[in-house]
């Protein structure tokens, strides 16, 4: 049976006030499932954030991104580095059992969405946890990271990009919710609601606040300024997309 209401929360990054603001939405109260599309945990704090959403029961459906993955990595010795500067603090915050769960999430999920058929969620494309696709990538872009996806998925949802976009390609129906504890372009925790349309939302909070919380609850040495740069959104979209474009294969100007 198609799932009526789902809300769409990606790239939290262990913020925890935003996704405090974004559970309280009614909307995502009500939602019937709450599917998070990785990029959980590589913040200030990881271990609070898991254990919020853990407490929201089997109402939440789990996708890994890539910024999870190389926490275990790194916890479990496979890895020296995070490219992420905060990634080996938060992979030192998190409990071993939220280590082991990290590890078991899966790489992508279909559900049945009312409006939408069979949705595919993950993070940052079908077939790879790193990949970059934007709304202006090419189609023949498009075809190449929906290559081998069943025709009878006619939505894709993903995230990575913390850019949030509405598009077709081939047919199918993209969604990036935007990033709830990273956003580029503007401030607020940024997320989606599907079923039966395609809503993209952002929730505004109390940024000095939750500056402020970070500042006293988190440890990380250079939090006041990681906090000034996120939450409060200086990457513009357009500083964003002028760096994820070369990594989506296009040509120089194209």
């Amino acid at each position: 049976m198609a799932l009526n209401r789902v809300a769409v929360l990606s790239d939290i990054h262990g913020v925890l006030p935003a996704l405090e603001a974004v559970l309280a939405e009614p909307e995502v109260a009500g939602a019937e499932r709450i599917v998070l599309t990785g990029d959980i945990t590589a913040g200030p704090q990881p271990s609070e954030v898991i254990d919020l959403l853990r407490a929201q029961g089997e109402r939440v459906s789990w996708v890994s991104g890539n910024a999870d993955r190389e926490l275990v990595e790194y916890r479990r010795g496979e890895r020296d580095d995070i490219p992420d500067p905060i990634g080996p603090y938060a992979a030192g915050r998190l409990r071993a059992e939220q280590v082991d769960f990290l590890a078991g999430l899966p790489e992508s999920l279909v559900l049945e969405v009312d409006g939408h058929g069979k949705v595919l969620f993950c993070h940052a494309t079908p077939r790879d946890d790193e990949e970059v696709v934007l709304v202006d990538s090419r189609l023949d872009r498009w075809a190449e990271v929906f290559a081998g996806l069943p025709d009878d998925i006619r939505t894709v949802v993903c995230g990575h990009t913390h850019m949030p976009f509405v598009r077709l390609a081939h047919g199918r129906l993209v969604v990036n919710p935007g990033s709830v504890g990273m956003p580029y372009g503007r401030p607020g925790a940024h997320w989606c609601l599907l079923g039966p349309g395609t809503d993209l939302r952002v929730t505004p909070y109390d940024i000095p606040a939750a500056r402020a919380r970070l500042a006293a609850d988190c440890d990380y040495p250079d939090i006041a300024a990681w906090a000034d740069e996120y939450l409060d959104a200086r990457a513009t979209d357009a500083d964003a997309l002028a760096v994820f474009g070369p990594r989506d294969g296009r040509i120089a100007g194209r």
